[in-house]
Formats: structure tokens, sequence, C-alpha cells
């Protein structure tokens, strides 16, 4: 069994932040809080959302977790920009467009991992504005990008890698 090390979830700041702007796909959002909860991060919803929170399809996907979400929901990316730790400079905004790979980055404890939402990712105001902070998870084949809950996974788990934040318990 891997463990997380050092994480007092009733008290530690989040090892990173996810952010999910304007998601659709309500059983994408559930997985995604199920792995902020096995992983210490905190989710962030940016609305308009394509579904209601409450909604079974989240829960479901969550299953008996989703109690267990760190959760923020703000009403537009201004009010989740404002409530983020991390500065700029530390946040970090995935693309199926970006060309700079998700691996490059050398992630820190409290970094911010802003994902789009699922039917068309990030809007260009915020990827023309990001710069080199504009990553991606690379993929070959007749597909236009990875499914959101997959892509969130693999950065947050290559993040916490970088930062060895890991323990096995037998």
């Amino acid at each position: 069994m891997v463990a997380l090390e050092n994480q007092d979830v009733e008290s530690a700041e989040p090892i990173l932040h996810v952010v999910l702007v304007e998601p659709v796909i309500p059983q994408n959002t559930g997985t995604v809080g199920r792995l902020c909860v096995a992983t210490g991060a905190r989710l962030h919803l940016v609305e308009p959302l394509g579904f209601d929170i409450d909604e079974k399809a989240v829960r479901r996907a969550g299953l008996d977790y989703w109690k267990n979400v760190d959760l923020n929901v703000h009403a537009d990316w201004e009010a989740c920009q404002a409530a983020l730790p991390a500065p700029p400079h530390r946040q970090f905004f995935l693309s199926a467009r970006a060309a700079r790979p998700y691996t490059t980055i050398c992630y820190e404890p409290g970094d911010v991992l802003v994902f789009g939402k699922e039917t068309r990712g990030l809007g260009p105001s915020l990827l023309e504005g990001a710069g080199d902070r504009a990553i991606g998870v690379p993929f070959t084949g007749p597909v236009r990008s990875l499914n959101l809950s997959t892509a969130v996974g693999i950065v947050v788990y290559e993040a916490l890698r970088q930062m060895n934040e890991w323990s096995y318990e037998t």
C-alpha cells in the first residue's frame, strides 16, 4: 500500500491545488475529487458548472469519498485567482494544445494545476496569459485530447513523485 507522507489532512495546507474551469461532465469531477482526497490536493471548481455539484453522478464517481473532498467553488476565474495562495509563476495551465510537456516542470508544494472544460479546454485568454506555464500531456493517435480525469491523474502523480511525497507501508 502506498501512502503520502506528512499529510495531516485536517490542518495542513494542500500539497497541490487542482482547478477545474467550467467542468461539464459530473463523472470526471467526481473522479478528480476522489483523486484529490487520495493525494491531499485541494479541488477548486470554477463556475459555471455543467451539472449540479450534488448530482448523483458526481457522488457515484467520488464514491463515499466526496464528503472528504477539500473543495472550493468559485463564481468565476477572477474569484478563483484571488483565492489561490500560489503566486502566478507557480500556476500551470494544462492544455492539449500546449507545446511544453508537463514533465519539464519542477513541481513544488502548493503549486496550482489548472485544467479546462472537457469540451473546449481552457479559453484562449488563459492560455495566452500562461506563456511558458502552458503545459500538456503528450499523446499520439487519432484523438484530440485525453480524458480530463486521466490528465489530472497523470500530472498530479508526476508532481508528487518529483516532490518525493511517498512512503510505502506494509
